[in-house]
């Protein structure tokens, strides 16, 4: 395991000793802003403010963090560029697609993963939600997603058993939307208030657009592949009347866990991104912050579902697929009109096995250690399962 505060150490000697540039967020903002499109470069300024102003980063944090959005600001240039070069792209249709529908930590990931097991369906990538858009030389994208996730589960083993992953396994696309400088990718690394509130309050259809968009150039990308594609990110649930419009033929299966295990799961995550790139991470802050956000995602999306009763829609509880994945499994694909083939059956076994060999039971974590209480949490939330209709 790699010390965090002696690499904090090794970066301000540095830096200090000019041995390695600071990171010239205002310089390179300025840049940004000159050559890219105020659709993108408004908010990418607004994160940068609040990173310098709230976040409080560390040598470390202001380090991954200007590396991060450098790579954003590159892939979105890139992705323009592909984007007048082969307009057919943006014909590309995605029929039908999957969307797993749920708060961070209920499931969604173990539903998703499932479904990946079989091979009618299509799905994003870790290292293309990372980096979506494949450089014109060589393709270094799974090689620089290993090393990235090596890097960061040196720093703090505990990840892994939060959220395991792989640079190939299947994985939400909150990637794609850091190329519009918009979601939890941000949000779950750095205590940036000002940043959250103004997406709050922004027109986030411009961010859907966007998504489509990359979605169409990940299935272009892939000649002959035609299958639905598996969607999942918590950030849906905020806006799930805009993924609509934008993907108006999608199918809904909406994960539901006891609010207390999401909110306290949810706070451990981001506590255990967020210690690593700052020294003075609130666990209390982080509990309230991540408290108001499972409440805000629960009330958008259930007024959606309410309202749109024509989208196929099924229910499905975390211990409900605890109790008897296979009968939880087979449920899903009679919702899709799906046979669930004996093969596909044991693949799913198969990840299932892999998945607790690689230690993800063994995350830990409590409500008290963020501040809150479960029947204050769940009194919060609400005591009808968050997405009743």
């Amino acid at each position: 395991m790699i010390s965090v505060s002696r690499l904090n150490r090794l970066l301000e000697r540095a830096w200090a000793r000019k041995i390695l540039p600071e990171p010239p967020f205002e310089a390179a903002l300025a840049r940004w802003q000159a050559e890219g499109d105020p659709r993108w470069t408004a908010p990418l300024t607004v994160l940068v403010r609040s990173l310098e102003r709230e976040a409080d980063l560390n040598p470390l944090g202001r380090t991954l963090a200007y590396g991060q959005i450098s790579r954003a600001v590159a892939a979105r240039q890139r992705a323009e560029r592909l984007w007048r070069t082969h307009p057919e792209i943006l014909e590309t249709r995605l029929r039908a697609p999957v969307v797993v529908l749920g708060q961070m930590r209920s499931g969604t990931t173990r539903i998703h993963r499932l479904l990946a097991c079989d091979p009618r369906f299509r799905f994003t990538r870790f290292f293309e939600t990372m980096a979506p858009i494949a450089p014109r030389s060589f393709d270094t994208r799974r090689l620089a997603a290993a090393a990235g996730l090596r890097f960061l589960h040196s720093l703090n083993p505990d990840l892994q058993a939060v959220h395991p992953t792989s640079a190939t396994a299947a994985e939400e696309e909150f990637g794609l939307f850091s190329l519009s400088f918009h979601g939890a990718q941000f949000e779950a690394q750095w205590r940036i208030p000002a940043f959250v509130r103004w997406w709050e309050e922004a027109d986030r259809r411009p961010v859907y657009a966007d998504f489509r968009r990359l979605m169409q150039t990940l299935a272009w990308s892939r000649p002959g592949d035609g299958g639905p594609w598996l969607m999942k990110a918590p950030q849906f649930l905020e806006d799930l009347d805009l993924l609509l419009e934008q993907f108006p033929d999608a199918r809904l299966i909406c994960l539901d866990r006891d609010p207390a295990a999401v909110v306290g799961s949810s706070a451990s995550l981001v506590w255990n991104q967020m210690k690593l790139q700052s020294d003075t991470a609130d666990k209390a802050w982080i509990g309230g912050e991540w408290l108001r956000k499972t409440v805000r995602r629960a009330e958008a999306s259930s007024l959606v579902r309410r309202a749109r009763l024509d989208v196929p829609q099924i229910e499905i509880g975390f211990d409900e697929v605890d109790r008897d994945w296979r009968a939880a499994m087979r449920r899903i694909y009679g919702f899709l009109g799906l046979a669930l083939p004996s093969a596909t059956e044991e693949r799913m076994a198969g990840y299932l096995a892999d998945a607790d060999r690689s230690g993800f039971r063994g995350h830990r974590y409590g409500l008290a250690d963020f501040g809150l209480d479960a029947d204050e949490v769940r009194n919060f939330v609400g005591t009808a399962p968050a997405y009743a209709l």
